[in-house]
């Protein structure tokens, strides 16, 4: 990724919709979540010489994505007056702790993703970034609790907990139809202002660590 510019936009297009989609159902609007993508890639560009473990990359991404959101939620006009506390969620201690999936195939791929995002975007906001990253993104559990800085088993507890909450939206669903499902959210297509920042991120760090390489 770092020699290469075709690597440098495949990474940027696979992970800027990673980031805006994980950062849209935790911050909860697509402004902000279109500014955390492009705020994680230009930090993801000039730290990359930090990554110790190229095969995680991934989830030090998302470690750098879920920071950013938490500053973007912080000084966000769409953020929320109050927010559901853990306690308002139902137990769920009888529903077995795998992922949620429609029975029988009922629905085709492109529904059940987005009716999972309007499900994960209903749940209160320490559910959200723990059913995402686990459900959706497939991260290992002490991935995730690495990424949110929470406990492994905070972490099975939240998720244990989510997918019972979702779990009654979805049969409500399947059985009644009873919510709208919109288009899955995508982002915007980057500006060339937006490309150039990255660029030349991704150019300055390049260009360090080719420096450091020559100095070996």
């Amino acid at each position: 990724m770092a020699h290469e510019p075709q690597a440098f936009e495949q990474f940027v297009e696979y992970f800027r919709s990673k980031i805006f989609h994980y950062s849209w159902l935790v911050c909860g609007h697509r402004d902000d979540a279109e500014e955390v993508a492009q705020e994680t890639l230009l930090k993801v560009f000039e730290s990359i010489d930090q990554l110790r473990e190229p095969e995680r990359v991934r989830a030090w991404v998302f470690r750098i994505a879920r920071n950013a959101c938490l500053i973007e939620r912080r000084k966000s006009v769409f953020a929320p007056q109050h927010e559901l506390s853990l306690e308002e969620l139902p137990p769920g201690a009888e529903i077995e702790d795998s992922a949620v999936r429609p029975p029988d195939d009922q629905l085709q791929g492109g529904e059940l993703r987005a009716l999972l995002d309007r499900v994960i975007a209903e749940l209160p906001a320490p559910y959200r970034p723990v059913v995402v990253l686990r459900d959706l993104e497939g991260l290992s559990t002490e991935e995730t609790a690495e990424i949110l800085d929470l406990s492994t088993d905070v972490v099975k507890t939240r998720l244990h907990r989510a997918r019972a909450a979702m779990r009654q939206k979805l049969d409500c669903y399947w059985n009644n139809r009873c919510m709208e499902v919109e288009p899955i959210a995508s982002p915007s297509p980057l500006s060339e202002s937006a490309w150039d920042n990255l660029r030349q991120a991704w150019r300055s760090r390049s260009a360090v660590i080719a420096n450091t390489d020559s100095k070996r």
